[in-house]
C-alpha cells in the first residue's frame, strides 16, 4: 500500500482517486530511495508506473520543505518529446491537485508568449523539453540556480535524439541541485552509462522486475514483404481485420507518414498523423481525436514512440522497421500497457532481416513469420530472407536433427552387420 511510504494525506487521497491500488515494482524500489534524497539511476519497462515513481517523492519533498519566497522552479523534469512533457505535466497536476504545488510545462512548437506566466510567476515543478528551455536560459529568462531536484526521463532517447550537449549545459546550470534522478525504459548502451556517470554522483542503481500483472503481454509477429507497395497492401489488409481497433502505425520518415495517411484515406481508413515539425496545436488535436476514439488509426514517426500514454491501444504496426532494437522496444510498448494484452506486427523487407536478428537476440524470442494467403511474397529475395532467418534461428533444432540422423545411420549399420 502507498501508506507505507509516509506520504501526506493529500497525496494519498489523489492516489486513491486515480485508482492506484498498490505500488508497482518500480515504485516500490524508487520511492523509498528518492525520499531519502539519494541520486537514482532507474530502469523499468514502459507502462509500469515510472512517472509516479518520481513524481510522488518530488511532491512529498516540496510539502516537507515549503518555499519561503516566490521564485523559479525547484524541480526540473527533462523529457525528449513534447507529448511526454505534456503527459507528465498532466500527471503531476493530478497527483498534486489537493496541494498548493504548481506545475508548468515548457516545450517547443508553441508560441513563446504562452510560457510568460511560467517564467514570471512562481512555479514549483517544471516539465520541459531541452531545446526550448535552453533558449530561455541563454536569454536570461529562466534561472536554474533554484533547482533542488533534477529528473532526466527517457535519458537514452534524449541522447539518441542528439540532445547531449543541450542537456549537459542545462545540467551545469542546475549544479546547485541536491538530487538527480535518471530514468529510462532501457539502460542499454555505453553512451547512457557514460552520461550517467557524468551527471550522477554516487547513484543507487535500480532495475525493476515487474510482476506478471504489470508486464506487457504483447503478441509479436512479422510479415515478409516484397517492397513498399506490397507493405501498403499488407497494412490495409491488417487494418481492415476484425479486432484491430486502436492502432499506431510507425514509419521512419515524415514523408512516409504523409504518404501513408493519403493512401489510408483512399482505402476508407480515416487516420490522424503525428510527425516532428507539426505545430503543437495540431499535434494535440490529432492525439485528442485518437485518444477519444473518434479516429482509430494514428500514423507516426518515432516522435510518438515516447510519451504516448493512451489506454487500450490494441495494435502497433511497424510499416518501417526501426534501425535500433531499443526503438523497437519503445514502439511496441505503446500497446499491452499495465498488464493489458496487445499485438505488435512488423512488415519486413529483405534488407530488414539484420535488425530482426538483433531484436530476436535481445528479446530471446523468435518473431513468428505469418502469411496472408492472398498477399504472399513473390520476390525470390523475400522468400530467401524468410528461409535464412528460420535456418539461422534453429541451430539447436538443426543439431538435434543431425544427432537423430546419426542414430538412424548407426542402427542401419548395426542391422546390416
Amino acid at each position: 500500500m502507498f501508506e507505507q511510504f509516509d506520504l501526506d494525506s493529500e497525496l494519498l487521497a489523489s492516489i486513491k482517486e486515480l485508482g492506484y491500488k498498490k505500488p508497482t515494482s518500480i515504485q516500490d524500489l524508487v520511492i523509498p530511495q528518492a525520499m531519502k534524497g539519494n541520486n537514482i539511476m532507474a530502469s523499468a519497462p514502459t507502462g509500469t508506473g515510472k512517472t509516479a515513481a518520481f513524481l510522488l517523492p518530488i511532491a512529498q519533498h516540496l510539502l516537507d520543505y515549503p518555499r519561503t519566497k516566490p521564485g523559479f522552479p525547484r524541480v526540473l523534469i527533462l523529457t525528449p518529446t513534447r507529448e511526454l512533457a505534456i503527459q507528465i505535466g498532466a500527471d503531476s497536476e493530478q497527483l498534486t491537485k489537493l496541494t498548493n504545488i504548481k506545475t508548468g510545462v515548457i516545450t517547443g512548437g508553441v508560441n513563446y508568449g504562452s510560457h510568460t506566466d511560467i517564467l514570471t510567476s512562481t512555479t514549483d515543478i517544471l516539465v520541459a523539453t531541452p531545446g526550448r528551455l535552453l533558449e530561455y536560459i541563454e536569454n536570461e529568462q529562466f534561472d536554474a540556480r533554484e533547482i533542488e531536484i533534477l529528473v532526466l526521463d527517457e535519458a537514452d532517447r534524449m541522447l539518441d535524439m542528439g540532445f547531449v550537449e543541450t542537456i549537459n549545459r542545462i545540467v551545469a546550470e542546475a549544479r546547485w541541485r541536491k538530487q538527480t534522478m535518471l530514468f529510462s525504459a532501457t539502460l542499454e548502451g555505453a553512451g547512457v552509462l557514460r552520461f550517467a556517470k557524468e551527471v550522477l554522483d554516487e547513484a543507487v542503481f535500480l532495475e525493476s522486475n515487474p510482476s506478471r500483472k504489470e508486464k506487457a503481454v504483447i503478441h509479436q509477429w512479422m510479415h515478409i514483404s516484397d517492397n513498399s507497395q506490397h507493405k501498403l497492401k499488407l497494412l490495409v489488409n491488417l487494418l481492415k481485420q476484425e479486432g484491430v481497433e486502436r492502432t499506431v502505425v510507425f514509419a521512419n520518415k515524415r514523408e512516409t507518414v504523409q504518404y501513408l495517411s493519403g493512401k489510408l484515406y483512399a482505402e476508407e481508413l480515416p487516420c490522424v498523423w503525428l510527425e516532428g515539425k507539426m505545430p503543437q496545436d495540431k499535434r494535440n488535436k490529432a492525439i485528442e481525436r485518437f485518444k477519444s476514439g473518434e479516429i482509430k488509426v494514428l500514423v507516426a514517426t518515432d516522435v510518438a514512440a515516447r510519451g504516448l500514454d493512451i489506454v487500450n491501444i490494441t495494435h502497433v504496426i511497424n510499416f518501417d522497421m526501426p534501425r535500433k532494437v531499443d526503438i523497437y522496444i519503445h514502439r511496441i510498448g505503446r500497446t499491452g500497457r499495465a498488464g493489458n494484452k496487445g499485438t505488435a506486427i512488423s512488415l519486413v523487407e529483405a534488407h530488414d532481416m539484420a535488425v530482426i536478428g538483433k531484436i530476436e537476440r535481445y528479446t530471446k524470442e523468435r518473431l513468428s513469420r505469418r502469411i496472408i494467403e492472398e498477399l504472399r511474397p513473390q520476390h525470390k529475395e523475400s522468400r530467401v530472407a524468410n528461409k535464412k532467418a528460420k535456418v539461422k534461428l534453429s541451430t539447436a533444432q538443426k543439431k538435434a536433427k543431425v544427432k537423430k540422423q546419426a542414430k538412424k545411420k548407426t542402427k542401419k549399420t548395426k542391422a546390416k552387420k
